[in-house]
């Protein structure tokens, strides 16, 4: 065991975040996205499974600074039409304004778009979240 990191954390989580360069992207997936699929055969697939996105976003920001180089440093997968803006949304904006040095603006990806960006991802961390549309994708950037 490590000082300050928080159990969430789980080694494995740990060691991808550090082994991500500038530019490279982690998956925060909730628990219907397809991340074994989309995992293969390019990117880890990380259990998260216990947890929620809110959860695991909370902890990683503490230690994963975001690209201050693109417009959008965090992604959403977009409402398919007929969907309700989730009430998640809100949630994360509010984690990431409280913990971001800087500004961040979210940006909104169509579904398949999003599925195309994952399954380039550095890793993908499957979850628990149940909140519908509950996928992100972070950007790091440098300290």
């Amino acid at each position: 065991m490590l000082k300050g990191i928080p159990p969430i954390i789980s080694p494995e989580l740990m060691k991808a975040l550090m082994e991500m360069g500038h530019g490279d992207e982690i998956v925060l997936a909730d628990g219907n996205f397809p991340a074994a699929s989309h995992s293969i055969p390019s990117n880890q697939l990380i259990n998260g499974h216990g947890h929620g996105v809110p959860e695991l976003l909370t902890a990683i920001l503490k230690f994963f600074p975001l690209d201050t180089y693109v417009q959008f440093p965090i992604m959403l997968m977009n409402t398919v039409k007929g969907d309700n803006s989730p009430a998640i949304w809100k949630e994360y904006e509010d984690i990431v304004n409280k913990l971001s040095e800087f500004p961040v603006r979210i940006e909104k990806l169509e579904r398949e778009d999003f599925y195309k960006r994952s399954k380039r991802a550095y890793a993908i961390v499957a979850t628990s979240e149940r909140a519908p549309y509950g996928n992100m994708i972070l950007k790091k950037g440098v300290l």
